[in-house]
């Protein structure tokens, strides 16, 4: 997949694009992915999906604890799996920000990108102060000989399914709702660092990720997880927090893989969230932490054979 993520966009080839932020790849915006790559196989032409960096809502900062569901490394990777021609990380900044909505189609989209297909969220507005819209795209896709298809909202359980509702469900641990507008469960990729090493010397082996800063953690807790390292699964328990029974300061991202001994350090690991198990808590003791980490394992081990797996298995099948 050609990634771009500076400012020099011009194809040569007639593109079909979609536009949006698409922070976590969620329903909504998989169906937008799915017919924009369905006319680009029909009419010959290359798929790109045109997003921005960094999200808008980072520049012009009105929200404080906003945060991504997808790194922009893990957004890049989940479109890359989508079979995507081009993925467009456009640069924004508030001069950025203050192009007219019609400059921006017919300059951007209908010039630079060379788009003959643009797919797009019904809702979708763009340009200075949020005035574009579909109607617009249309208008002015007709003056180009561009066809420009608006999609409807797609819902879950009769809600429109969007990113803040997805980070509403995260926050408030219902990680299944979460991962079923998600299509997939949510995610941390990262390389694994090294730790203080504290979990082998009590018999729970750990691995410690570096992710994004600009992340949306679940809250500090313990999760029942997957981990994908190296084509294979490997099921695991996952604590996010400071483990203050050790006196730990800095917030880390922790996962003990059952039946997993190899040192990987400096490796990039995919950590699947399924189940929230219980909150940080600082121990009495380092022995009544392993009963509760050994009580953690055992959950998680029900889980995995439970029903409520049971559909996640089957996608993975597929």
């Amino acid at each position: 997949m050609e990634h771009i993520t500076t400012t020099n966009i011009t194809q040569k080839m007639p593109t079909a694009v979609t536009l949006g932020n698409f922070d976590g790849l969620h329903l909504g915006h998989r169906s937008l992915i799915r017919l924009m790559k369905q006319f680009a196989e029909e009419e010959g032409l290359k798929s790109v999906v045109f997003s921005f960096s960094p999200h808008p809502k980072l520049v012009f900062g009105k929200d404080e604890d906003f945060a991504l569901i997808m790194s922009p490394e893990e957004k890049c990777f989940a479109i890359e799996q989508m079979g995507v021609d081009a993925y467009v990380e456009y640069p924004f900044d508030k001069e950025f920000a203050s192009m007219s909505p019609e400059d921006f189609a017919n300059e951007l989209i209908f010039g630079q990108m060379n788009c003959k297909v643009l797919v797009v969220g019904e809702n979708y507005h763009f340009g200075k102060n949020g005035a574009g819209d579909y109607a617009l795209l249309h208008r002015l896709g007709e003056e180009k000989g561009v066809k420009v298809i608006a999609v409807p909202f797609v819902r879950y359980q009769n809600e429109r399914v969007s990113s803040s509702r997805i980070r509403q469900c995260l926050v408030e641990k219902d990680l299944e709702d979460a991962n079923c507008m998600l299509t997939e469960p949510y995610f941390i990729l990262g390389k694994v660092a090294e730790g203080k090493k504290l979990g082998r010397t009590i018999g729970f082996p750990t691995v410690n990720i570096v992710a994004h800063p600009l992340k949306l953690f679940p809250p500090n807790g313990v999760y029942a997880t997957k981990t994908l390292y190296r084509g294979k699964y490997y099921y695991g328990v996952t604590n996010i927090g400071k483990n203050p029974t050790v006196n730990g300061t800095q917030k880390i991202v922790e996962t003990y893989l059952f039946d997993f001994n190899q040192m990987i350090y400096g490796e990039t690991l995919q950590i699947f969230f399924y189940e929230f198990l219980r909150s940080e808590k600082k121990f009495a003791s380092v022995e009544e932490l392993q009963q509760q980490i050994a009580i953690n394992a055992e959950q998680t081990k029900e889980y995995f054979a439970s029903a409520r797996y049971a559909h996640w298995k089957a996608e993975a099948e597929k």
